[in-house]
């Protein structure tokens, strides 16, 4: 079953460049269609095995590693960070309204969370190589972006803490402050033992810096879980962290280590996460049930609504009007923390499989269409490529 996954990993890179010709498709939607096809619930050629999930868990931490990795702030602080923010909390109340009237209740929070994402890790590679990355543009992208990945990370913390807000707060306190300790430690100067070591084996079968980075995103992904968080949050913070340690070390040094951590997360685990999530997609349900088949259009639209007008309206005045369009068009492009929201909402039994499913379905829907509705915005054509990363 395992090589199906990897076969599915390799073959939607080709699809999507079969498909260029006509809609610039990214190649995590065609995974997870794939996921679909090759499940149980069409070929039944994968099903989802103690080994395929534990992959699957280790694409999602350096999924959610390469998004936190991304963070530039010194680009971001200040004013773009601030109306980010701001922008977020917006969503995040009519996200919430929105959800407790669709279905109220503790699923009614779920589904309002889902609706407050955005996909940092694949709008940033798409503003990158159309040449917009640094640009008051790209600052914009990458700040809404930060926030909208951070903030529901956090959120969901408190939406599946039942009645024990306090200690989840303590427990994010904790958290916080072992964080902010690595972040000192990762700022400081390198002993010249590491640095010695690090930089010999750059080109060497030791590879010391790719596995002190892999370590880091183990640690802090297995940490999270230990104090009862979400485990997207140590990974989120361990791309933070080495990004930080890896900043003030040699630029050259820095780009291959960066290279080599996306080929092992691009290149193999976080493909195999895409593909499982198809896998796991309880489209029957979605199919046999014709309100929730309904609610698919509904929750694209609504993802617009809540991400997309509050960006709007936040950055009016600070960028060209085009601009201000697609800043609003990309914020509303939301996938992979649509899929992680659901997969625990279904897991804890407060989210149905079939909402689950629609919700999925949208964010799919969102990636197809809002980064390419965002390009002619701002006259620019993407290529499909462009997304191929996240």
């Amino acid at each position: 079953m395992l090589v199906v996954v990897f076969l599915v990993a390799v073959t939607a890179p080709f699809m999507v460049d079969r498909l260029r010709a006509w809609v610039a498709v990214p190649s995590v939607v065609v995974e997870i269609l794939l996921g679909i096809l090759v499940g149980p619930q069409v070929l039944d050629l994968v099903s989802d095995t103690d080994v395929i999930a534990v992959l699957a868990d280790l694409g999602l931490a350096f999924l959610m590693f390469l998004a936190g990795y991304e963070i530039e702030f010194a680009r971001v602080r200040g004013d773009p960070l601030r109306r980010a923010g701001w922008g977020w909390t917006a969503s995040l109340v009519i996200g919430l309204a929105v959800g407790l009237m669709v279905a109220g209740g503790t699923t009614g929070l779920v589904i309002g969370l889902a609706l407050t994402t955005t996909a940092l890790g694949m709008i940033v590679p798409i503003v990158r190589d159309s040449g917009a990355a640094a640009t008051p543009f790209g600052d914009r992208v990458l700040a809404v972006g930060t926030v909208g990945e951070f903030g529901p990370i956090i959120a969901i913390a408190f939406v599946l803490s039942g009645e024990r807000p306090r200690h989840t707060i303590a427990v994010l306190a904790l958290f916080a402050a072992l964080a902010l300790a690595g972040a000192w430690l990762a700022r400081q100067p390198r002993h010249p033992r590491l640095g010695r070591v690090v930089t010999t084996t750059l080109g060497t079968s030791a590879q010391v810096a790719v596995r002190l980075c892999v370590l880091v995103v183990i640690t802090m992904f297995a940490l999270a879980e230990w104090l009862g968080l979400d485990p997207v949050l140590g990974a989120f913070t361990a791309g933070i962290l080495v990004h930080l340690s890896l900043e003030s070390s040699d630029p050259v040094e820095t780009e291959i280590v960066h290279g080599r951590l996306e080929g092992i997360g691009y290149g193999f685990l976080i493909p195999i996460f895409f593909v499982v999530s198809g896998v796991r997609l309880d489209v029957e349900s979605l199919a046999s049930d014709v309100w929730a088949l309904a609610t698919v259009p509904l929750f694209l639209v609504l993802f617009l609504v809540v991400r997309g007008i509050p960006t709007f309206l936040l950055h009016r005045g600070v960028l060209a009007l085009r601009d201000n369009v697609a800043l609003a068009a990309l914020a509303a492009t939301a996938l992979p923390l649509v899929v992680i929201i659901t997969t625990v909402g279904v897991d804890t039994g407060v989210l149905e499989p079939e909402r689950a499913a629609a919700l999925a379905a949208a964010g799919i829907l969102s990636v197809l269409v809002f980064p390419i509705c965002a390009a002619r915005f701002r006259g620019h054509t993407p290529s499909p490529t462009q997304a191929e990363q996240a």
